[in-house]
């Protein structure tokens, strides 16, 4: 699965590549080499990309001197061969690798606003635990619409692995204390507990967030042990706003970049990097549970540098 899930993950910034690596082409055959006109246009397009503005303005900087010490000539390979180190080296503290589990059971909690693709993603990271021989249990804690349950039930059915739920309107605190009881009791290994999509505006939801935190710890010593904010690849640099508005109620651990297939803007994963101290961890890289990758750094960078055999002639 590893070499097949860091495959997914360069794939998955297919649009992202094929939107930079050409136009920084298309840079190349306009501008003058290394001119300031030059890094104001890859800066540009690596903006365009999200990478953020302080990551693009660094890299485009890095760019000039990198290619000015080396004497490289004016080839795309070079610009995006240094970009490609750079940025490995930029998001390298982000490259997730497998947390240890504490527990039993070990206890994830799964925030995100709506329609961010988390429960998707907790069908995936249910599936990457099984997949290591862990017993699994679900908790619906997301009491607020009947969709959400019923979509967290039938991913749970085709994942094979059980949940807990309660009645709608229920405290989403005490799904997340009976689910951990159950846990106790069946000798579960790992738990992960749905919120609802909770508006990061709304003070009153995030309190809520906060109060379930507070059960799971009251139930198991440490818990939750790992808090993971899903963030759709999609909602650029709204995603670094939301990540901000999370970590002040609850800490957060690290990020589930969901939906990164299908998007042009696969360098969020830099501005992240930069603005934040919380490291991308999980990345979503399809719709079924197997489009599923732990980050790293230089798969990423790869994939967002990509060139086509094409563009090497």
């Amino acid at each position: 699965m590893v070499f097949g899930a860091l495959r997914n993950l360069r794939k998955s910034l297919g649009k992202t590549s094929e939107q930079v690596v050409s136009r920084i082409g298309a840079a190349l055959r306009r501008e003058v080499y290394l001119t300031e006109e030059f890094l104001e246009e890859v800066e540009e397009i690596l903006i365009a990309a999200d990478v953020g503005v302080e990551a693009s303005t660094t890299l485009a900087e890095s760019l000039r001197k990198r290619l000015k010490e080396e004497g490289a000539k004016a080839q795309l390979a070079d610009v995006t061969r240094v970009l490609r180190e750079d940025v490995a080296q930029l998001v390298g503290g982000s490259s997730g690798s497998e947390v240890e589990l504490a527990g039993p059971p070990h206890v994830i909690l799964m925030v995100g606003v709506n329609g961010v693709g988390k429960t998707t993603s907790i069908a995936k990271l249910a599936h990457f635990h099984q997949e290591r021989g862990r017993k699994v249990l679900l908790a619906a804690a997301d009491t607020f619409r009947a969709a959400a349950v019923d979509q967290l039930t039938t991913w749970a059915e085709r994942v094979g692995v059980d949940i807990v739920k309660q009645a709608m309107g229920s405290d989403p605190a005490s799904v997340a204390f009976d689910a951990l009881a159950s846990a106790k009791a069946k000798g579960r290994d790992v738990v992960i507990v749905d919120t609802a999509g909770r508006l990061h505006n709304k003070e009153g939801l995030m309190r809520e967030l906060e109060k379930i935190a507070r059960v799971c710890g009251r139930q198991v010593e440490g818990a939750p042990h790992e808090t993971i904010l899903c963030i759709d690849a999609n909602t650029g640099q709204n995603g670094i706003a939301q990540a901000r508005e999370f970590s002040g109620v609850v800490p957060i651990d690290s990020i589930f970049l969901s939906k990164l297939d299908g998007s042009a803007k696969g360098g969020i994963v830099v501005a992240i990097a930069q603005a934040l101290e919380i490291p991308v961890r999980y990345v979503g890289t399809g719709e079924g549970v197997e489009d599923f990758a732990l980050f790293d750094a230089g798969e990423f960078a790869e994939g967002l540098f990509h060139l086509q055999s094409e563009e090497l002639e």
